[in-house]
């Protein structure tokens, strides 16, 4: 009898987090159409993206719920949430569409909008095809972040600029599309393929405070003295950063943010510091003291992030390169309040792999079948970029008259197309498999991040509206 009860529990406890997701995300709808039932106007894009944005975090909590509890049917009702989420996606996709006259290609909202269907379509395929069931323990994570940019992000449609009034925009921007998520699935599943390859724990615990630290290292590139941070000056009446001069923004410093930063900054990088100490001394109180540490930081991060949502959201303060003050706004730094999502993120997914990694491995195909899979995923991920960049540089020798201008779009969707590239070689020539490779698809998704993001709004250029 107690045997029966035993067994019983689980299955109990197994609903209770569906249950209260379920609760959740119903209040949460429930909320919003109420503020909307005045209107009339239910089924907008904003509203659609809203619903997708609470299912997407319903199925990335679910995923973590698997992680802490062990329990199977969290990912069976996860899937639900991502197959929900992605209908309000392809709901948000279909007005912009209609409402723009052209498919959703022309701004880095639309291009995001895309980017996070396709995402959300390739994790439902992984799951359902090749048995991946926990892939979206990475790829939501991702879904979210870039939903949450999109909100910060200007969302009127305007007429296209001459340059963008072709038809190449779209089969360019598709193919930029496709294979992103191609290679953003590739990360997710090269990073399961290192589970299953039984790497310690403990060096992901240090590539967890490396990422973490490279993060915060990024954001206090804006270090100022007496400890602020700077950030973009914001136009709220044309919802636009403001520019000093050509390709130059107007900086204004929020005080005592730089040294909130700095204290997460040690905070993140303790873990790390400990890890060296284990392997040095081999004590493994050490390694205790860095899993504890971790849980620290992630409060830290989750402060900094409060901290930095308070300031930085319609502020007013100095600047050092012009007199008076002026107005901030989160739609002016996405990629720091990105940097501060994607930190906790990442410290919660390796508590994730900490407290569930035999379940996570159990429910895992094997090495050598994610080593395939990655492999795949790369090989269509490749021609797909192959082509985008000869159908960009057609479209710009019809639009400019030269095939490459050295953009600076250009030459890091080059470097991307030569990562990949060099996984290819480097796998068919000379057999890479396992880690090596794993790794390459690691590197190549980073490039793919910045050339999708930093050189936007880091690198002035041809494509400063993509």
């Amino acid at each position: 009898m107690a045997r029966v009860r035993a067994e019983r529990q689980p299955a109990a406890t197994g609903m209770t987090l569906v249950v209260m997701v379920g609760l959740g995300v119903a209040f949460l709808l429930f909320m919003a159409l109420l503020n909307v039932a005045k209107s009339g106007n239910l089924l907008n894009e904003s509203n659609l993206l809203y619903a997708a944005l609470i299912f997407y975090s319903g199925a990335a909590t679910l995923y973590l719920g698997f992680g802490v509890t062990g329990t199977p049917s969290y990912i069976r009702f996860a899937s639900l949430a991502t197959w929900a989420g992605l209908l309000a996606n392809t709901g948000a996709v279909a007005h912009r569409w209609y409402e723009a006259g052209h498919p959703p290609f022309a701004s880095i909202y639309e291009m995001l909008l895309s980017f996070v269907w396709t995402l959300a379509v390739l994790t439902l395929i992984a799951e359902k095809k090749y048995g991946v069931k926990v892939i979206g323990t990475v790829t939501m994570p991702v879904a979210i972040v870039g939903v949450v940019l999109m909100q910060l992000l200007r969302t009127d449609v305007h007429p296209l600029v001459p340059a963008l009034q072709s038809t190449w925009l779209h089969v360019h921007v598709t193919l930029a599309m496709l294979a992103y998520a191609a290679c953003a699935l590739s990360f997710a599943l090269a990073m399961m393929f290192l589970i299953q390859d039984r790497m310690t724990t403990e060096t992901f615990l240090a590539a967890t405070s490396l990422f973490s630290m490279a993060t915060y290292l990024g954001i206090l590139t804006r270090f100022e003295k007496w400890g602020g941070l700077s950030v973009v000056a914001w136009n709220p009446q044309e919802k636009s950063e403001v520019f000093i001069a050509k390709g130059v923004r107007l900086l204004v410093v929020i005080p005592e943010l730089g040294w909130l930063m700095m204290v997460v900054l040690a905070a993140v990088a303790a873990p790390l510091v400990l890890y060296l100490l284990w392997r040095k001394s081999n004590n493994e109180g050490l390694l205790d003291m860095a899993n504890r540490a971790v849980f620290v930081n992630i409060l830290l991060q989750s402060l900094a992030l409060v901290f930095f949502l308070l300031r930085a959201r319609d502020g007013r303060y100095g600047s050092l390169d012009a007199e008076g003050l002026f107005p901030t706004s989160l739609a002016a730094s996405p990629f720091i309040l990105a940097g501060l999502v994607g930190g906790i993120f990442v410290s919660l997914l390796y508590l994730l792999l900490l407290w569930r990694r035999t379940d996570l491995e159990r429910m895992l195909p094997s090495a050598d079948e994610l080593d395939r899979i990655t492999y795949r995923t790369i090989a269509i991920a490749f021609p797909l970029l192959t082509l985008m960049i000869a159908a960009g540089a057609y479209w710009a020798n019809r639009t400019w008259g030269s095939y490459w201008s050295w953009d600076p779009k250009e030459t890091w969707a080059a470097i991307t197309w030569l990562v990949y590239a060099g996984y290819l070689h480097m796998r068919i020539t000379r057999g890479w498999r396992g880690r090596r490779a794993a790794y390459f698809a690691i590197l190549g998704f980073a490039v793919v991040m910045f050339t999708f993001f930093g050189v936007t709004y880091l690198l002035p250029g041809l494509h400063a509206y993509a």
